[in-house]
């Protein structure tokens, strides 16, 4: 499906160099829009980019850490250099570590709300005011934030991560009655069980079994899938904002 009136338009897409957020990158780029790729792994950034400009679209790496200030502010000046200000922000950049809480993972815990939280934090700080400048503008400006069903589902060994999920969940609750009557449009997409590099992120054998397990009794999403939402919701007229999104395989409860 083609969703015209993305075109022209400037985004920005965290953790683009696996998964949803590459997918998301690569459907907004051809939609038309002008995307920034942002994710820590330079090299893989720069070869989506090479592919998505062979096919046509307009594409900026930038490598960068959205758990380090500087490196964030120096990712909005790139992209600032290179296309100008932003309309439409894709926070993705997540990790999944589950464990059980009585391990006292704390090196963990860390991670996951850096990234989770703190990370869709610094990049709101970064880009809102281009948000607020383009509605200011009379044109569509979004924040789209993925969270997961993990923010309302709970599931043994998950109990952080899903707590992170909970906080993005909530944000964007919070953000739409700040920003909302501003003409900044707020969505919060909770994909379910979708094919990305997080399973990789589980390091214990018998965690990463159940959650296999899982994937063959229920069938998991594409990112492609995944991103196709993001594109629909963004691409809707300024005044309608689909506010919250669950998108989950048909066989997950």
């Amino acid at each position: 499906m083609s969703y015209e009136n993305l075109s022209g338009r400037t985004a920005v897409v965290t953790g683009a160099a696996s998964g949803i957020g590459e997918a998301v990158a690569r459907q907004l780029a051809a939609e038309g829009a002008r995307v920034a790729l942002l994710a820590r792994r330079a090299d893989r950034l720069q070869l989506l980019v090479d592919k998505m400009r062979a096919e046509g679209g307009e594409a900026l790496a930038v490598a960068a850490d959205v758990t380090d200030d500087g490196s964030v502010e120096a990712a909005r000046d790139r992209i600032h250099e290179a296309f100008g200000a932003v309309d439409l922000l894709v926070n993705n950049a997540g990790v999944m570590l589950p464990n059980p809480v009585d391990d006292g993972r704390i090196d963990e815990w860390q991670r996951m709300l850096d990234t989770n939280v703190t990370g869709v934090l610094r990049m709101i700080r970064a880009f809102t005011g281009d948000l607020l400048d383009a509605a200011a503008q009379g044109r569509t400006a979004d924040l789209v934030n993925i969270s997961s069903i993990g923010a309302h589902m709970t599931f043994p060994n998950y109990a952080v991560y899903g707590a992170t999920k909970a906080a993005v969940t909530y944000l964007s609750q919070s953000l739409r009655g700040e920003l909302g009557p501003r003409d900044v449009r707020v969505t919060n997409i909770e994909p379910g069980l979708t094919e990305t590099e997080l399973k990789t992120h589980v390091g214990s054998a018998e965690l990463s079994g159940q959650l296999e397990e899982m994937f063959g009794a229920i069938g998991g999403l594409s990112a492609a899938e995944v991103a196709d939402v993001v594109a629909y919701a963004t691409s809707r007229p300024r005044h309608v904002n689909l506010r919250q999104i669950m998108v989950l395989p048909t066989r997950q409860a």
